[in-house]
């Protein structure tokens, strides 16, 4: 009777246990779901970029992938399985996928409605242009963590088919000093290749039109000719600090400000064509020059002025000015917020409301508006820029407003037909799995 009383009350506990522990699991799911709900309404539960894909089927709902996440609140688990919620602010750090314990995630591009395109790479990053390859953002893979690591390892392909007695000037010319392109830079250096960097605006590329203050890196990289980086948080000022140091020190120079019009194949190697009207011959090319290459313009009166920029450099430089903003995604939100600190702003957006910002900008913006720090005028367009003011047009009523600055964040158009004149094939991508390169 004794064993029968003692083996019940170790039931009665253990279940007790259990029980509490499915309660705490189900509360925090009903979080998680009302998290999504509310992403869905928000329209941040869709993704933009890289971004991780559960299988349902092989999911534990260990949360292993939750916790190595470092943005926060991009998984959560419900009914014992990983979900997505605010996907939009996934950067594709790829921390998930390696956390799972068992291979439930994989990272895609694109999904069943929104396809990305992307050019034809393989595994070893070569396009189906024999000699010509790419890394980076272009690729797909825009985290600064990873851009170094594919910069790096594309270098290290492409050094085993270069040939002896080539004939060109040069081993490799790298387009775009990012950090895939200052990586490859670096690897080429301790490679002992002649290689030549080209970049059409300044070293940094995407990471230099970053406003000042703005983190930019939050994991440690390898980076060739330094070793480990490990800085959890950075500025960009910082990060670019360091890569001129450490090129530098590896004697590594960059030709900034040259754009590349052409490349055009020259038997077995490439002539490399500029804006400046120069031209290099090399045996190898590769492209490290992101997606969002050229600034997408207005194409509206004035919009050649000298007071319209397409970036925000030295915010803290600019005072008591008369400023608009357009755009509507996180770029324009941040710098607007950073100018209105000691200006007035005003932030001019096409749609009736923000979509897919990041959490914490939207609830930036949402405040500054209540608090009246900066002006936002949804549904209108700029219809003209003049020297002391700019017209804007919101639902077919016309205003001017007087206006010192115009700073313009309309995304940037993908080098798609470079690409195409140089014979890279481009395919539109729909929940297309990125393979690791190994």
């Amino acid at each position: 009777m004794e064993e029968v009383i003692v083996y019940g009350g170790v039931f009665a506990f253990c279940a007790l246990i259990f029980g509490g522990y499915l309660w705490v699991q189900s509360r925090k799911g009903k979080k998680v779901q009302a998290k999504i709900q509310q992403a869905k309404i928000d329209g941040v539960h869709e993704p933009v970029s890289l971004y991780p894909f559960i299988d349902p089927n092989a999911c534990i709902g260990s949360g292993a992938c939750v916790t190595a996440c470092p943005e926060k609140d991009i998984l959560g688990i419900v009914n014992g399985r990983a979900q997505l919620v605010n996907a939009s602010s996934c950067i594709g750090h790829g921390a998930c996928f390696h956390a799972c314990p068992v291979e439930a995630i994989s990272l895609k591009i694109g999904t069943e409605k929104r396809g990305v395109e992307l050019p034809h790479v393989s595994q070893s990053f070569e396009t189906n242009v024999k000699g010509i390859f790419i890394a980076g953002e272009l690729g797909g893979m825009g985290l600064i963590k990873n851009s170094v690591e594919q910069g790096k390892q594309a270098t290290e392909f492409m050094a085993k088919g270069i040939q002896a007695n080539h004939g060109a000037e040069y081993d490799l010319v790298i387009i775009g000093a990012g950090p895939a392109g200052i990586s490859a830079s670096l690897q080429a250096k301790q490679m002992n290749l002649k290689a030549l960097t080209l970049e059409q605006d300044s070293l940094g590329g995407t990471v230099f039109n970053f406003p000042r203050a703005k983190v930019v890196m939050t994991s440690a990289m390898d980076l060739p000719g330094h070793g480990k980086v490990k800085l959890s948080e950075t500025s960009k000022s910082e990060l670019l600090t360091l890569w001129h140091t450490v090129l530098e020190k590896n004697q590594v120079s960059i030709i900034e400000n040259t754009k590349v019009e052409a490349i055009q194949k020259d038997g077995h190697n490439f002539r490399v064509v500029t804006n400046n009207g120069e031209s290099y011959s090399t045996h190898r090319v590769l492209l490290a020059i992101g997606r969002r290459g050229s600034p997408r313009k207005l194409q509206v009166e004035g919009e050649g002025l000298e007071k319209v920029a397409y970036r925000l450099l030295e915010p803290e430089l600019i005072q008591q000015k008369d400023i608009l903003v357009v755009g509507g995604g996180d770029s324009a939100i941040e710098s607007a917020l950073l100018l209105a600190e000691q200006n007035r702003v005003i932030l001019s957006y096409r749609s009736a409301s923000f979509n897919r910002l990041k959490p914490k900008n939207l609830s930036n913006i949402q405040r500054a508006i209540e608090r009246k720090i900066l002006r936002v005028e949804f549904e209108s367009v700029v219809k003209s820029i003049q020297n002391q003011e700019v017209i804007l047009d919101k639902n077919g009523v016309e205003e001017s407003i007087a206006n010192d600055q115009v700073f313009i964040f309309a995304g940037g158009e993908l080098p798609t037909q470079f690409l195409k004149n140089t014979g890279i094939e481009i395919t539109k991508r729909f929940g297309h799995v990125m393979k690791s390169h190994t």
